[in-house]
């Protein structure tokens, strides 16, 4: 199996608080450096009252301070929602606390709805398009060769950027600059398979990057059963069915029959957004993660669960840890 490493979103629990969600946030990052999970990723949303992760770099300093050796990184960090030097000056100070262990992926999409956007972005609603410029803005800070501005700290560390994104415009960025790709298939995997071959044959090796590398996200959750699995996931089916009928909230508790919740073409949206889960014992698990990446080709996979109950949540983890054969 190639390296494994959790995507989380610090989910706020139905009758949780905020403060909560952080702790657990930690919680589960120190059981995944024991277990020999690769790195810890939080992402950037906002306006979402079900995720606490929207101080994203914050966020990464409270995991990174509570761990000793898991890379802590964003997955990622909204670039067009802010000035590239202060995502270089926000990194520049994380990887000067944590020298080695610090991830910069970055997405071009708002992470956010359009009023929202507009309150993040002050009027530059046109921001997503300069993404490449901005990308190679940032590059440039940390690389030290705008001497007009610089990042400190900032310049002249080796923060690692990776390029996340759902569609062939990131994973042809990636190629373009040498950068490592990783494609959102947790919720998004309709170009997955096309991304990964534009990333890779389209791919400029350089010497920091001889070669392409790609990771790919998919939802996993694993329990003693296939029942219980399947019951600990209707949280995040819920969550998203409530997204999409523009009512977020915090992550609703499980329900035994999630056919109650939504409607037929509910539940099409939601197998569809979620058709790369891999959800069950075990046993299901363990072979539908090595499926995955069989067909992928990927150089390593990023797993992701919201999951109500936080022994239940750290419990999945653990499974996905010994199916995937980490140590």
């Amino acid at each position: 199996m190639v390296p494994v490493s959790i995507l989380d979103l610090s989910p706020i629990v139905r009758g949780g608080t905020a403060a909560q969600a952080l702790d657990r946030s930690l919680e589960l990052a120190r059981r995944a450096e024991q277990l020999g999970y690769r790195r810890y990723w939080v992402a950037e949303h906002h306006n979402m009252p079900g995720i606490a992760s929207a101080a994203t770099a914050v966020v990464i300093g409270h995991i990174a301070a509570g761990t000793s050796k898991i890379r802590v990184g964003s997955g990622g960090v909204m670039l067009p929602n802010h000035a590239p030097l202060v995502i270089a000056e926000q990194f520049g100070t994380l990887e000067t606390l944590f020298p080695g262990r610090i991830d910069l992926g970055l997405g071009r999409a708002p992470g956010t709805d359009p009023l929202t956007a507009r309150a993040l972005r002050r009027g530059n609603l046109d921001s997503a398009d300069e993404f490449p410029r901005d990308v190679m803005e940032l590059q440039g800070y940390f690389r030290g060769t705008n001497r007009a501005v610089q990042a400190v700290p900032g310049g002249g560390l080796a923060v690692p950027i990776w390029l996340l994104g759902s569609s062939l415009f990131s994973a042809q960025l990636a190629a373009a600059l040498s950068l490592p790709f990783a494609f959102a298939s947790h919720f998004a995997p309709d170009h997955l398979a096309g991304a990964l071959d534009a990333y890779r044959s389209e791919f400029r090796p350089s010497a920091a990057m001889p070669r392409p590398y790609a990771m790919a996200a998919v939802g996993a959750y694993a329990a003693g059963t296939d029942a219980e699995a399947a019951r600990l996931f209707t949280s995040q089916q819920q969550a998203f069915v409530n997204l999409r009928r523009g009512t977020p909230g915090p992550l609703p508790p499980p329900v035994d029959d999630i056919d109650q919740v939504w409607s037929p073409p509910e539940k099409a949206m939601v197998t569809h957004a979620f058709r790369e889960a891999v959800v069950g014992s075990p046993a299901i698990v363990k072979q539908g993660l090595a499926d995955f990446v069989q067909r992928t080709g990927i150089d390593e996979l990023m797993v992701t669960a919201a999951v109500y109950d936080q022994a239940a949540r750290i419990r999945s983890f653990e499974l996905v840890a010994e199916a995937c054969g980490l140590s």
